[in-house]
């Protein structure tokens, strides 16, 4: 069983707070997070799933008269199904705010669903639970993002196969999927899975008709992982009307399976791309989408460069989740072609430059981009990195600009 890095800031959390919201996809782990609270007694509490619909009938019937019939510290799973209790939710906390504790789990983004926002504001936390990252499937905690704001510490890795890496890539992070070793029952498991949040995460949603549409449409934006998010040209490529098609994305960005990255723009007169690049959240999933197994990344590396990006990015998003430096998110392009994967900033308005190459020997032609943000925003450009699949941190490509192994996302 994986040892999950929000554990300890949950915990934090149940000291002065009366909900706390475990957010993401569907069998990310969200149950199993909160029966480990429970088991190890960091969590003295009732487990009630709103995937039984007894209970959830119930729940809805009588929302108060529910929650009063439980302890006073309850974790209620898969709450987008029952949002009639959030209401019921607030009294009880107003009551005995100091003695009540909820953990919410939800498959969706609760804060889009009817009214959380008016009855929880001021008693809530949110916490995004991501499928596993690699340091979580190999029992440590990375550096990386210490390495960035840090004062330079030099950090070697180790040299990481490129096989190791491509398999890495094509199973992805998923707790189920993990378990499974061969690549056929990995398929099975993808396939029931999207079946699973076609009947249960969007019909709990929204009451859509174009069910038949989103798996299509899903394939569609793991085609264009790392580009630019334009829905006009998937409009026309899907034969789908774009009102409906911004809803049906919307709906993904709730069930967490895509994940968008706005751009990064300097208050500076210029030209500069200011549309979100868009991402899958998991690569096992975006490879399943795409019918690719391990081999085909092997013998198409332009395949393989993108798929590592979205693994680069979704990583760092993961570290971002439970890390102590708090950070946004960004990615950096201008008209001329100059452009840097991930751009991170912090409250100081400093920023930071990730780019990613599949390679194990850096050029100075890598950093082309980072070297454009760093002259666009000589001040507020504190360090860039390069991650590559070689095993040394390596200098020499210009001031605060350095190539960083590629493990460093999953070694301590």
């Amino acid at each position: 069983m994986y040892q999950r890095h929000i554990q300890p800031l949950i915990l934090d959390a149940l000291e002065d707070t009366p909900v706390i919201v475990i957010s993401g996809a569907r069998q990310t782990g969200k149950s199993t997070l909160c029966e480990q609270l429970i088991e190890s007694n960091a969590f003295d509490a009732a487990y009630i799933t709103f995937d039984n619909p007894a209970i959830l009938r119930i729940a809805r019937e009588d929302p108060l008269g529910f929650l009063r019939s439980q302890k006073k510290h309850v974790v209620l799973d898969e709450i987008q199904r029952a949002p009639e209790l959030l209401i019921s939710i607030k009294q009880l906390v107003d009551e005995d705010r100091k003695n009540r504790r909820y953990i919410l789990t939800g498959s969706a983004e609760v804060m889009t669903l009817p009214k959380v926002s008016d009855s929880l504001a001021g008693r809530i936390e949110i916490h995004n639970l991501w499928p596993l990252s690699q340091d979580e499937i190999k029992g440590c905690k990375s550096n990386l993002l210490q390495l960035l704001v840090g004062d330079g510490t030099r950090l070697e890795g180790q040299k990481t196969d490129w096989n190791e890496i491509v398999q890495m890539l094509a199973v992805g992070g998923y707790p189920e999927v993990m378990e499974r070793k061969r690549q056929q029952r990995r398929e099975k498991w993808y396939k029931s899975y999207l079946d699973s949040i076609l009947q249960k995460d969007i019909q709990d949603l929204a009451n859509i008709e174009g069910l038949l549409e989103i798996p299509n449409l899903l394939g569609l934006f793991a085609s264009r992982v790392g580009g630019l998010l334009n829905l006009a040209e998937v409009s026309r490529i899907a034969q789908i009307p774009q009102s409906t098609l911004k809803r049906y994305y919307s709906l993904l960005q709730q069930i967490f399976l895509i994940v968008e990255i706005p751009a990064w723009t300097p208050n500076l007169e210029g030209r500069f791309v200011k549309s979100p690049k868009v991402y899958l959240n998991d690569t096992g999933l975006l490879c399943h989408l795409q019918n690719v197994e391990a081999a085909h990344l092997l013998r198409d590396k332009n395949l393989a460069g993108r798929v590592l990006e979205n693994f680069v990015v979704l990583e760092l998003v993961k570290q971002l989740s439970w890390s102590d430096t708090s950070m946004q998110p960004y990615h950096f392009r201008t008209h001329r072609g100059r452009e840097v994967d991930l751009v991170l900033e912090n409250r100081r308005r400093e920023i930071f430059g990730i780019e990613v190459k599949a390679t194990d020997t850096p050029s100075p032609g890598d950093f082309k981009g980072l070297k454009a943000l760093q002259a666009l925003k000589p001040t507020q450009f504190k360090k860039g990195i390069v991650l590559y699949t070689g095993e040394h941190f390596l200098g020499g490509f210009g001031e605060n600009l350095y190539a960083v192994p590629l493990s460093a996302l999953w070694e301590g």
